[in-house]
């Protein structure tokens, strides 16, 4: 019976599609194929007796203790008027270049992803402040959405990442269970530590390359971003505001990732350090009052509160899969496939690219990487390597027309003279970029695991 586990995920994918929250269609799909089984005789209850114990871990996970303290880091940072400070500073620095502006938007796009760790909330923080701004400076609409979309996406691979966090704890256990599968009943972890460590190298060098683009960009169809001119007075003055406006989140970023990065401290204390410094920052720039810290306070609940509950929903459903057999017979797929290995690692990929465009990575991480991490661990793969490659390959797949979720988060906020059409075409050159890249990690792995060996 173990195309039931097959027809399960395929009922909870198209439930997910009819727009139904992800937390319980996980949780609710799989009770009612529990029940349904253990009627019908197809299904061994007991497997379920395993669920107090794993809600256990998840409250007890000091490494999940960091997703609230980042997303409240996040949000404090986008209400600190961060983003909006550092457009306008390096706007006036690279403004009188061709292509400046779009420099300047991937820089703070980096930068806010990796003090965010929010896709969404990068993409319409960006959308907001420079989209109205270049559009007004006669840049190309496609130009201008493409390079916000793209550079807001970067908070999937840039760590310090909520999404990262999550990948390297559920990675971390699928890797244990890969190596007592093979009789190893010492196994070893990976740290969210060291998966930041192997993003950090691979996500600067997709900053390089879509900073290459537009320079090439701007030497090739100068029309299509032209120069804006500026006060030369004005921007000869322009170094003690630059380094006011860049210091603060550089020393934050640096003072939370180096701390994980060089050991010094775990996840969840870095990202304590980095909700304080958000608030202090925030404090620096006048924003910090009783209404700001009640909103910052509430949306963090919000997202936490998702987090937790789509974790909660995925342990049910992972326990009914596990109990119809669907991870020997994803195993036995995986196995059977031509290539070995790499027919796995492409099938793999294609799959969840694929879930990309209806799934959310959260929903992906708690649900698919479970299924086949084991697997493909098992096999020889690199964890950290692994988790990479899902991370930039999760960030192709929200950046893909038609489905890309960077596209839905800028459209719900671009103009109407703004098309859907120039959406979609402004992206496609960045969607390039990014297969080159995850192509490149494919053939080098050392670009994510070197800094690692290197660290730890």
């Amino acid at each position: 019976m173990e195309w039931l586990a097959l027809l399960l995920f395929a009922c909870v994918v198209g439930i997910l599609l009819l727009g139904y929250p992800v937390a319980f269609t996980l949780s609710g799909t799989a009770v009612l194929f529990a029940f349904g089984g253990a009627l019908f005789g197809v299904f061994d209850p007991s497997y379920l007796e395993a669920m107090p114990s794993r809600l256990l871990g998840v409250m007890t996970n000091q490494t999940l203790v960091a997703v609230p303290l980042f997303v409240f880091m996040g949000v404090m940072l986008e209400r600190s008027r961060l983003a909006e400070d550092l457009l306008d500073t390096l706007s006036a620095l690279f403004g009188s270049l061709r292509g400046g502006l779009a420099m300047s938007v991937t820089i703070v796009g980096m930068l806010l992803a990796a003090s965010t760790g929010i896709v969404g909330a990068t993409v319409v923080t960006m959308g907001l402040l420079s989209l109205p701004t270049m559009l007004k400076r006669g840049y190309d609409p496609a130009v201008s959405t493409g390079t916000i979309c793209a550079s807001g996406t970067l908070g999937q691979i840039i760590p310090p990442s909520i999404i990262l966090v999550l990948l390297g704890d559920v990675l971390s256990s699928a890797y244990q269970q890969a190596q007592l599968q093979q009789g190893n009943y010492a196994p070893e972890t990976v740290s969210v530590g060291e998966l930041f460590a192997g993003a950090l190298l691979p996500g600067l060098a997709l900053v390089v390359l879509y900073l290459l683009w537009l320079v090439l960009l701007a030497v090739l169809k100068p029309e299509l971003m032209p120069a804006h001119r500026e006060d030369r007075s004005e921007v000869g003055a322009l170094a003690p505001r630059v380094f006011k406006a860049l210091l603060p989140p550089m020393v934050l970023i640096l003072a939370v990732l180096g701390s994980i990065i060089a050991g010094i401290a775990t996840p969840t204390e870095a990202a304590a350090v980095g909700a304080l410094g958000a608030m202090v920052l925030a404090a620096f720039k006048g924003q910090l009052n009783v209404d700001t810290l009640r909103q910052v306070v509430r949306r963090t609940a919000r997202v936490t509160s998702m987090v937790f509950l789509i974790l909660v929903g995925a342990s049910v459903f992972s326990l009914v899969f596990r109990g119809y057999g669907g991870d020997e017979l994803v195993r036995e797929l995986l196995l059977g496939l031509p290539g070995g290995v790499f027919g796995a690692m492409v099938a793999v990929m294609v799959v969840m690219f694929l879930l990309g465009f209806v799934l959310d990575f959260i929903e992906i991480t708690f649900v698919v990487v479970p299924i086949v991490g084991p697997v493909l661990l098992a096999m020889g793969l690199d964890p950290v390597w692994l988790g990479v490659m899902i991370a930039i390959n999760l960030q192709t797949s929200f950046l893909t027309p038609p489905f890309g979720f960077a596209l839905f988060y800028l459209r719900g906020v671009a103009p109407a003279s703004v098309t859907t059409t120039q959406i979609y075409r402004g992206v496609m050159p960045f969607v390039a970029i990014q297969l080159l890249a995850l192509l490149l990690l494919a053939l080098w792995p050392q670009l994510a695991t070197w800094l690692p060996e290197q660290v730890y």
